[in-house]
């Protein structure tokens, strides 16, 4: 099959749709109907053409008589052929008939008609002695009336039986000839219904038409909400659902021209320094092992700088992926803590460690890295000697991790724009993605980010970071945290 070809098919279309939703049914109602309505029309002709049989016979039965007395007593049938000729219709059916005695002796007529064996129905549709049945003469259909004819004269009384014969030519065509007309009125009934339909269809489509014109002809970077107000209300929902992607689109995109200004910015920040302290090594103003010191330190905060906005374009990378499994959140925990224990050892940290089994959804990386920068984070904020815990319980569906560290908390100042990238706090080194990455990671998994600081006589005495997450095994509730 040619691939245009394919593609029709497997296309949907609402015009086909309704079509065949509303033809098909049609189309089978008239099969059955027709088929109906062919039977109808022929026990209809039958039950015309059967009264011409009981005429047939009746007349028939009118001329029969009684011949002698006693035992020579015997039925005569003087029946002319002119008799039947009345109640042939035209030359298209043929009538022949049999007469016979109340033994089934052949009397006059045709003797190849089978003599009857039947019996008479109890409440037939005539009052007389009478039966019809379909029957053959000489390998020809023909239906047959029987009428029980009592003969009788002063002296003598018997019973003949009359059987006339019709062959069925012009019963089924004139059953035909219903049939057409009545197939010509349904057809012509179904053509009208599917141009209405068509007609209809075409008429409700167009508002969707003239809508993918309007966006065909927007540029690449109009992103702008569609004004549709005079679509239908069925549409409305899709243009709403239109919008809203759109909006998130325009919010992403927004994002990514930020960061790369900010990027853009920050990279040539420390670009620029490392060509001044090169030159200045060059023209010897600093003595070189001075000058190599300056230069591994803004090489460092550069290679830093361009590591995190690499773990962010990853972060972003997988969350479209979706590749995530049911993870045991305290066993990756254990391997990171161990994975940064010379940092907590070298400032000398009051550690402890309590986390409960927690299986939640996620990608074994990202959940690594999201507690890493947080673990990272009040690391480096927390005096040395001060106390770091780390609790991970699971409650009403969810997994919570508090990162509790003896820090200097956030300020009001900082905590608007604390997750917003390259924002730091003052005095301390960073490029300012750690908590963005920890907090995008977050939500991808499905979690929440709660930061608070913890007071103690008045004055901030450390932060309190808890992240959230639900379990794999139960189904979310509301979340116990909230987004800042």
């Amino acid at each position: 099959m040619p691939e245009w070809l394919r593609d029709l098919r497997a296309a949907r279309s609402l015009r086909r749709d309704l079509l065949i939703g509303i033809l098909l049914p049609i189309v089978l109602f008239v099969v059955v109907d027709t088929v109906s309505v062919y039977h109808q029309a022929l026990a209809a002709v039958n039950v015309a053409y059967d009264r011409t049989l009981l005429a047939s016979a009746k007349s028939i039965g009118e001329l029969l008589e009684i011949e002698g007395e006693g035992d020579a007593a015997r039925i005569r049938a003087r029946v002319p052929y002119a008799a039947l000729e009345a109640f042939e219709a035209d030359n298209r059916s043929r009538m022949v008939y049999r007469i016979s005695d109340a033994r089934g002796q052949w009397l006059d007529g045709d003797a190849t008609l089978a003599v009857w064996q039947g019996t008479l129905p109890q409440q037939g549709p005539y009052a007389a002695l009478v039966d019809f049945y379909d029957d053959q003469v000489r390998g020809e259909a023909v239906r047959v009336a029987v009428l029980l004819q009592p003969v009788a004269t002063a002296q003598e009384r018997a019973m003949a039986t009359v059987q006339v014969a019709e062959t069925l030519e012009l019963r089924h065509t004139l059953a035909r000839q219903i049939l057409r007309d009545t197939l010509w009125r349904q057809a012509l009934l179904i053509a009208v219904i599917a141009a209405v339909v068509l007609f209809v269809v075409q008429r409700v489509t167009s508002p969707v038409r003239q809508l993918s014109r309007r966006l065909d002809l927007r540029s690449e970077d109009d992103l702008t909400p569609i004004h549709a107000h005079e679509l239908p209300g069925e549409l409305q929902p899709l243009t709403e659902a239109a919008n809203r992607v759109m909006s998130r689109l325009q919010h992403l995109l927004d994002n990514q021209q930020r960061f790369v200004r900010d990027a853009a910015h920050q990279l040539r920040t420390p670009l620029a320094v490392l060509k001044v302290q090169v030159q200045s090594a060059l023209r010897g103003d600093q003595a070189p092992q001075e000058a190599l010191l300056g230069i591994e330190a803004t090489v460092n905060r550069a290679t830093q700088l361009t590591n995190q906005m690499l773990t962010f374009a990853k972060v972003e990378q997988l969350r479209q992926q979706q590749s995530f499994e049911p993870l045991d959140w305290a066993e990756s925990l254990g391997a990171l803590v161990l994975e940064m224990s010379p940092l907590i050892a070298e400032k000398d940290l009051d550690f402890e460690l309590d986390a409960s089994e927690c299986r939640v959804h996620a990608h074994e990386w990202m959940l690594r890295e999201m507690v890493r920068n947080f673990l990272h984070n009040a690391i480096r904020h927390s005096p040395s000697g001060a106390a770091l815990l780390l609790v991970l319980k699971q409650s009403d569906g969810w997994a919570t991790l508090l990162i509790r560290d003896a820090g200097g908390g956030i300020s009001e100042e900082l905590r608007a724009r604390l997750f917003q990238p390259f924002a730091t706090a003052g005095g301390h080194a960073g490029a300012g993605l750690g908590l963005t990455i920890a907090r995008e990671i977050a939500v991808s998994l499905g979690g929440t980010v709660h930061l608070q600081n913890r007071f103690e006589d008045g004055a901030v005495c450390g932060l309190d970071a808890r992240i959230s997450l639900p379990l794999a095994v139960a189904p979310a509730k509301d979340s116990p945290g909230v987004n800042l």
